[in-house]
C-alpha cells in the first residue's frame, strides 16, 4: 500500500482496543475541512477497474520518498504482539489501495484486530472484507445528505456507492459506527434529519465538531467563522437525528 503516516500507539481510534494507526495516501473526496490534507492528493477514486476498483493510472508512485515502508510497519507489528491489540487502517481513503485486502489479511494472520475507516465509495471491497471475516470494526464517514454530497465528491456519480455501503454495513458489519464531521454548509438541522433517514436504525452515529485549529485542505474554508458550530449548534444537530438513530452521540 501507499502509506503516508503511521501512529504507533492510540487509545482513542479503535473503541476498546489499544491500536496503532496506518494512514494511506489518496482520496476521492475534496472535503475542505479535511484534517489530513497531505494525504488527500495523488489518486482518483475507484473507477470500477479490476477487483480493486482502482486503475493503474490512478495509483500513487510507490517510489515516492515520502511513502512509508510497509515491511517496516509489519516488522513493528511482529514485535508488538501481545502489547498492541489492533490496527486501524485510515486515510485518505484506504479502499483506493489495490492491495488493501492483502494487507489486512496479513495483519489479521498476525493476530491483530482490524478497524477500517472509509467514505463508503467502494462497497464491493467492503463486501469482500465482510465475507472473508477480516473486519472487527468499521467506521464510515457520512459527509452530508444526498442532495449535498456532490459538494465534496470528485465524482458525484459515486453517490450510489455510498448509499449501497450504508445498507451493506448495517447488514453485515459485526461492529460499526457512522460519523459526521460537522461544519456548515454541509450540515444543518434539516440536513441532519435527511441523514437520519439515510441511516435510520443504525447501531451508532457520532457527531464531531469540525476543528479549525489544525491544517485543513482549504485554508480559506477555515477562515470563515460561520462554517464552525457552537455547543448549542451541535446539540441542535443531535436533536434532529435522534428520532432516527437513538444511539447518537457528540464526540
Amino acid at each position: 500500500m501507499y502509506i503516508g503516516g503511521f501512529q504507533k500507539n492510540s487509545l482513542i481510534d479503535f473503541p476498546g482496543t489499544i491500536a496503532c494507526v496506518v494512514f494511506t495516501r489518496g482520496c476521492n473526496f475534496t472535503c475542505p475541512y479535511c484534517h489530513n490534507p497531505d494525504l488527500v492528493t495523488g489518486t482518483a477514486g475507484p473507477d470500477g477497474a479490476g477487483s480493486s476498483g482502482v486503475s493503474d493510472s490512478n495509483r500513487l508512485d510507490p517510489s515516492r520518498s515520502d511513502n512509508l515502508d510497509q515491511k517496516e510497519i509489519l516488522k513493528f507489528l511482529d514485535k508488538r504482539k501481545g502489547i498492541i491489540e489492533g490496527v486501524v487502517v485510515t486515510g485518505g481513503e484506504p479502499t483506493l489501495q489495490a492491495d488493501l485486502t492483502d494487507f489486512i489479511q496479513t495483519v489479521r494472520q498476525m493476530g491483530y484486530k482490524i478497524k477500517l475507516d472509509t467514505n463508503g465509495t467502494a462497497p464491493r471491497i467492503l463486501d469482500t472484507l465482510f465475507e472473508q471475516g477480516l473486519l472487527d470494526y468499521l467506521a464510515m464517514d457520512i459527509k452530508t445528505d444526498t442532495d449535498h454530497y456532490p459538494m465534496v465528491m470528485k465524482n458525484p456519480e459515486q453517490l450510489d456507492r455510498v448509499i449501497e455501503s450504508i445498507s451493506l454495513i448495517m447488514e453485515k458489519a459485526s461492529a460499526y459506527e457512522f460519523r459526521t464531521t460537522c461544519a456548515r454548509p454541509f450540515v444543518t438541522p434539516a440536513i441532519m434529519e435527511n441523514i437520519g433517514k439515510m441511516i435510520q436504525g443504525a447501531a451508532s452515529y457520532i457527531l464531531q465538531p469540525c476543528s479549525r485549529n489544525v491544517d485543513v485542505l482549504d485554508p480559506d474554508f477555515a477562515a470563515v467563522d460561520d462554517h464552525f458550530l457552537s455547543v448549542d449548534d451541535m446539540d441542535a444537530l443531535k436533536a434532529a437525528v435522534l428520532p432516527f438513530v437513538a444511539n447518537t452521540r457528540i464526540r
